[in-house]
């Protein structure tokens, strides 16, 4: 019965690598990490990504890149645009081992993965609205996790609550917690009905953000634009968040004054200075009292304009007269921003928001300079860390 047995096992793993050899895939024995990206826009994902990341290397487990979640106007439902449409994949691998979603899905899934073995992993339970299910994950409650999931005809059979065990990558101890309750023998594969990650990015996650490139589709785009409409150099880059949510949102500031993004200028630990309203949406007057400032002193000639509102090009003139400002026609590709913003000679953003923040990250590895909206840091280790 033995000699049975581990003949059924050694039969069993030969077929698995046999068929992923076939559709030109190696299977992991340590395992896979799937989730959905399913909290706010692209800023939010970017940030989360970088923890999934680290988490994905601390267990040592290959990380299935997830696609990112894209919201349409008049559309109740999210589209899902596959990851290698913006960035890189194999820079990635110089980090750690990923397989995009497509890839996984397609050759792997229906090997180590079938339907009828598909575990969701959450924290604790979620309410449900519309499923029979109690007391679970219930992982495809809301948008856009259902569209997330069915884009890729994932159907979940049962729910894993997975506390107290946390993403505290930080921590060989809980790492190690991890791959001990999980094995990758009974667990092949860990999805997670949301990022293993915090938000913001955590501050040993900021230098991952080297790994992440822009495919060369999107640089093309991005050179080909600065080409045709910005000519001369040196340019500056500015985003401007000053849509009505965003103010809404700065308003609470004053009891959260690290919220978001914020970590980015004033520290981890407020070691920098402390969040404002002003830093958070800056009126009008203080914005171009600063682009006239950074104009001179980098001796621009252009400046770019990235907004979800405003986009003050008309008071910058005014002040400005021999400056160029463009910004992208309307609708603007905010990926395409993000792409031209990160090769400006210098760029201004907002502290508080985390498209400025991938900007910021990008710039950083780049060795480009960056500085925020109405903020100047201040503290005693400001000149021995910046």
């Amino acid at each position: 019965m033995e000699m049975h047995g581990l003949a059924t096992i050694v039969f069993g793993v030969f077929t698995l690598l046999l068929q992923s050899c076939l559709a030109g895939v190696t299977v992991d024995p340590n395992g896979y990490i799937v989730y959905c990206p399913c909290m706010g826009r692209f800023g939010n994902q970017a940030d989360q990504f970088l923890g999934s990341l680290g988490f994905a290397h601390a267990v040592n487990r290959t990380l299935v890149l997830p696609a990112w979640v894209e919201y349409q106007r008049h559309s109740i439902k999210s589209i899902q645009v596959p990851f290698d449409t913006y960035f890189k994949v194999e820079p990635l691998r110089e980090y750690h081992r990923v397989i995009t979603m497509e890839t996984f899905m397609k050759r792997l899934a229906p090997t180590i993965w079938p339907p009828g073995k598909r575990t969701a992993f959450c924290y604790t339970a979620r309410r449900s609205v519309n499923s029979e299910e109690k007391g679970g994950c219930n992982a495809k409650e809301g948008n856009p996790f259902e569209s997330f999931w069915d884009t890729y005809g994932v159907e979940f059979d049962e729910s894993e609550f997975f506390q107290p065990l946390y993403y505290s990558t930080d921590s060989p101890h809980e790492m190690r917690r991890w791959s001990e309750q999980y094995l990758p023998s009974d667990f092949p594969v860990l999805a997670f009905t949301g990022p293993p990650a915090a938000f913001p990015v955590q501050e040993h996650h900021v230098k991952l953000h080297r790994y992440v490139q822009w495919s060369d589709a999107t640089a093309t785009k991005a050179q080909q634009f600065i080409a045709s409409n910005i000519q001369e150099r040196p340019f500056i880059g500015l985003h401007l968040r000053n849509g009505i949510d965003f103010k809404n949102a700065c308003e609470h500031i004053k009891d959260s004054p690290s919220m978001f993004a914020a970590p980015q200028c004033v520290g981890y630990r407020s070691q920098y200075g402390t969040g404002t309203y002003q830093m958070c949406y800056p009126d009008d007057e203080a914005v171009v009292k600063q682009v006239k400032k950074e104009v001179k002193s980098h001796g621009a000639k252009t400046v770019f304009v990235a907004t979800d509102d405003r986009d003050l090009i008309s008071k910058f003139s005014k002040v400005m007269k021999k400056v160029k400002f463009v910004r992208q026609d309307s609708p603007a590709d905010p990926m395409l921003d993000l792409a031209i913003l990160g090769q400006g000679d210098h760029f201004i953003g907002n502290c508080i928001s985390s498209f400025t923040a991938f900007v910021k990250r990008e710039r950083d590895a780049n060795q480009r300079s960056s500085s925020f909206w109405s903020f100047t840091p201040t503290g005693r280790h400001v000149k021995e860390e910046l």
